[in-house]
């Protein structure tokens, strides 16, 4: 091999080693205790993630060694198959418009930029449901894939032999956007095409909030976007905080303690598991 690629070769080299160099993070955890001796722990997490991070810390280790199961939002985040098949099956429908006719006009420069962006063809979306053209061009959007540094999945790693239990699972969770009325769905993929990747725009200041454990800056996020949105709110943000909570209940009630792992906006504000759990009349502490 030439001198000169014996260079690039080590430079390539550097380079990843210097891009792949964790940051610190410290993200927000909450101790739940009940009248009755009930235990639990809050974890806000984040889904995706530019560079991995130091999530881990002696209280999270301690909270981790004295839950005896881990709760996620989805189970099977490995699984890209899995994930990518019931995607495929709930996405379909004959009969559909043109995604350009579900658009504001106004956005359909956008739109056309966009697809060429991402070397999509309208085409490709015949018959495809207006909420799965929206998650998959926020998606493809992004230009990478994120996913492999985000903190669900490095928890589910650290499960170890504790039971790992699902609040949702995917099929549940992309029936959120399929059950969502027509007018909804195109309302949300009109905010993907304002702002691209608005389903999964987790960089720049929210990543650095989570990172530093800043509640009051995620939950100013809370109220933007697609959850400014009433409709988009109460079926992806309230409702299900909502139904969570009781879930946390009742495994609380039966004298389980569940190290619960969720996306750090359901920890945020007034409508977040923390404060719903307080309201229940559970003693909340932030720990980190």
């Amino acid at each position: 091999m030439r001198v000169r690629g014996l260079i690039a070769v080590a430079l390539a080299a550097l380079l990843a080693a210097c891009a792949a160099e964790p940051e610190p993070a410290n993200p927000a955890l909450w101790r739940v205790d009940g009248v009755h001796g009930e235990r639990g722990y809050l974890f806000g997490t984040i889904h995706a993630l530019e560079r991995p991070v130091l999530w881990r810390s002696g209280k999270v280790d301690a909270a981790l060694r004295d839950s005896d199961r881990i709760v996620v939002e989805v189970g099977n985040l490995a699984d890209q198959a899995a994930l990518q098949k019931t995607f495929a099956a709930m996405s379909k429908s004959p009969g559909l418009p043109p995604v350009s006719a579900r658009i504001d006009p106004a956005l359909r420069p956008r739109l056309a930029a966009l697809m060429s962006k991402v070397g999509a063809r309208e085409a490709s979306f015949t018959g495809v449901e207006t909420w799965a053209v929206a998650l998959s061009l926020a998606r493809a959007s992004q230009g990478r894939d994120d996913a492999g540094n985000g903190i669900d999945r490095a928890v589910l790693a650290a499960a170890e032999h504790r039971p790992v239990v699902e609040l949702e699972g995917a099929a549940a969770q992309l029936g959120l956007f399929d059950a969502l009325p027509e007018a909804e769905q195109r309302d949300l993929l009109n905010a993907v095409l304002r702002d691209e990747g608005a389903i999964d725009n987790e960089s720049g200041d929210l990543a650095a909030a989570w990172r530093k454990g800043d509640m009051a800056t995620i939950e100013r996020e809370t109220g933007k976007g697609l959850l400014a949105d009433p409709e988009l709110r109460a079926a992806l943000f309230t409702a299900r905080n909502r139904a969570w909570s009781e879930r946390l209940v009742a495994m609380l009630g039966q004298g389980q303690h569940p190290f619960v792992a969720l996306g750090a906006a359901h920890m945020a504000g007034t409508e977040g598991l923390p404060a719903l759990l307080a309201a229940r009349g559970y003693t909340i502490t932030r720990v980190q």
